[in-house]
Parts: C-alpha cells; sequence; structure tokens
C-alpha cells in the first residue's frame, strides 16, 4: 500500500481531535462575542450579513491568490446546497434574535437540546439506530438541559420559542453538511464558501424587508469607538474561524460528534456565563442540571470510545478510498 495511505490514515485520529477541540473554543468564544456586540447593537441580521459578506470575499481573495485549493463556484453543486446556506443562516439568525432576550446559561442550555434532535433526525433519514449507551446518554444530557432551564426565573417567551427554533434549524443543516462533504467530496472551505456566498442574496433581502437597513448602517457609524469597533471586528474574524470548524468537525467526525462537542463546551460558557454580561441568579436547578448534562457528555464520550475499540479494522480498499480526502483536508488546515 501507498505510504501516504498509512500516514493520512495514521493523522486521522489528531485530525478529528484538533476539529473537535477547535470547534469548541471558536463556538464559546463566539456566544460571548456575539452577547457583547448585540448589548450595544440591537441588529443581529445586519452583524449576520456582515459576517457572511467578509467570509465570502476573504475565501475568495485566498483562492485567486493561490492560499486555498477551494475551487471556484460550481453551479450545479451551488444548486445542491442551497438548503445548506438557508438552514445554516436561519438557525444563526434565531439564535441571535434569542441572545437579546435570554441569558448566555439559559441560551446555552437550550441550545443543548440539538444532540437530542440530531439523534432522531439521523434515525429517520435512514442513518441507523445508535447503541443503547449512545441513545442514553445523549438523552441523559437533554435530560439535564431541561433540569437546568426549569431553574430560570427571567423566563423570556420570545427568546426562548427563538432558541428552540434555532435548535431545529441547527439540527437540518449539520445533517445535511454532513451528507454533502460525504457525497460530493466538498472540504470545510468550500462548504463554507458555498455557505456564504448563497446566502447573502438572502440576508440582503431580509435585513430591507425587517426594516434594518439603512437604519443598522447608521448606528454602527455613530458607535465608531475603539472598544465597540474591537467586538465588532472580533465578531466578524471569530464567524469565519467558527463556521470553518463548525464544518470541519461535521466532516470529519459527524453531526452528532459536532453537537456533542457543543454540549461539552457549554459547561464551560455556562459557568462564565453566570458572572459575565449581566450574569444570572444562581439557582439549585441550575447546578443539579449542569451536572445532570455533565455526566451525559462524559457517558457519550465513553460509548464512542468503546464503539471505536471494540470497532473491526477497516478493509484496504475502504483505507485507501478515504486516504485521499482526509489529506486534502489536513493540508487545508495549513492554508497552502
Amino acid at each position: 500500500m501507498d505510504s501516504r495511505v498509512y500516514t493520512s490514515t495514521n493523522m486521522a485520529p489528531y485530525l478529528s481531535l484538533f476539529a473537535a477541540l477547535s470547534y469548541g473554543v471558536a463556538s464559546m468564544a463566539m456566544v460571548f462575542i456575539n452577547k457583547a456586540v448585540l448589548m450595544q447593537y440591537a441588529y443581529s441580521m445586519t452583524l449576520l450579513t456582515f459576517q457572511q459578506g467578509v467570509t465570502t470575499l476573504l475565501i475568495h481573495c485566498g483562492r485567486v491568490m493561490g492560499y486555498t485549493k477551494a475551487k471556484g463556484i460550481n453551479f450545479a453543486t451551488a444548486k445542491k446546497l442551497i438548503l445548506v446556506s438557508l438552514f445554516y443562516n436561519a438557525n444563526v439568525a434565531f439564535a441571535l434574535a434569542s441572545l437579546k432576550g435570554v441569558n448566555i446559561p439559559m441560551y446555552i442550555a437550550i441550545k443543548r437540546l440539538t444532540p437530542l434532535a440530531v439523534l432522531v433526525a439521523g434515525f429517520f433519514s435512514g442513518k441507523g439506530r445508535p447503541s443503547t449507551q449512545v441513545t442514553l446518554s445523549v438523552i441523559l444530557t437533554a435530560a439535564g438541559v431541561i433540569v437546568a432551564a426549569l431553574g430560570d426565573f427571567s423566563f423570556d417567551l420570545v427568546g426562548y420559542s427563538m432558541a428552540l427554533t434555532s435548535v431545529f434549524f441547527q439540527t437540518m443543516y449539520l445533517v445535511l453538511v454532513e451528507k454533502s462533504g460525504a457525497e460530493d467530496g466538498l472540504s470545510s472551505i468550500e462548504i463554507m464558501f458555498y455557505n456564504s456566498f448563497l446566502s447573502l442574496p438572502f440576508l440582503l433581502f431580509l435585513i430591507i424587508v425587517t426594516g434594518e437597513f439603512p437604519n443598522s448602517l447608521t448606528v454602527l457609524f455613530a458607535k465608531s469607538t475603539l472598544s465597540f469597533s474591537v467586538i465588532v471586528i472580533l465578531s466578524l474574524v471569530m464567524g469565519i474561524v467558527l463556521n470553518y470548524t463548525m464544518f470541519l468537525c461535521t466532516i470529519v467526525n459527524s453531526a452528532l460528534t459536532t453537537t456533542i462537542v457543543g454540549v461539552l463546551k457549554g459547561v464551560g460558557s455556562t459557568t462564565l456565563g453566570f458572572f459575565m454580561l449581566g450574569g444570572v441568579e444562581v439557582h439549585a436547578l441550575n447546578v443539579t442540571g449542569l451536572a445532570i448534562n455533565t455526566a451525559g457528555g462524559v457517558w457519550y464520550s465513553y460509548a464512542k470510545y468503546q464503539q471505536k475499540k471494540n470497532k473491526p479494522p477497516k478493509l484496504i480498499s475502504d483505507v485507501e478510498s478515504h486516504g485521499r480526502y482526509l489529506s486534502q483536508n489536513w493540508k487545508l488546515l495549513k492554508l497552502k
């Protein structure tokens, strides 16, 4: 067998770990950065439009200058990914809107319902039934979310409704991203470019229809202080980093793994959220729910480890068929 196949196969576990950790860190940082921006700038749809526009421009420039190997627009591929883009932007739009009325710990608690939704969606889409341990661990994680949410006395019906709607759209786009990456052989950067590019007409239409534009630009220029400018720039940069790490984690691992990483990083985010950016009143139900949620995440990790440990070795043809794809993703990390 070609030595390059061995190399890419040996690198696969490290790439999977890197993808999961980088997504967790980026996702945690993004919640606080967006919350900080929205506390001063309420135009969430305009913020998302800027994030997607900057992402499209930077990837295009990187491709033209030879820093990435992403291919140009293919209309057949773009047609297949329209739903991915719509679901993604619907998810982010509702999530940003919910952050305006829901504190960070409770926002994260609601978003932790996504793994259960992905599990159910995967089963009905023909992916097969997961193991008993995986199923029970995800259910336990979701149960912890519900218990933690019961301790929220600053209930915001609109905010909760938008967060739950975001969970639905996040589930749909995660499943679609995993399918698109596996079947079409698209890299993380290519999916991110298509997603950003295809979303721009939809987002521009929304900010005009909802009346955000042009008032949002007037307010943005009026708030041209150094501190506000810094967090806005951070929001734009971290939007790119989050998108890349999310798509990479979903392709290299799976949609369920991506959502579980989100659950685990949420423990740290929730703890910090009790004290930062407005905070929240500590209640016994919050602590109990977080403990249950963490136990479910640890159990899931153990169950997945046992699955990989007991999994029989792959056939050579299977390794060879995936080796080139894994090697391509590893090179993309270096942004040659």
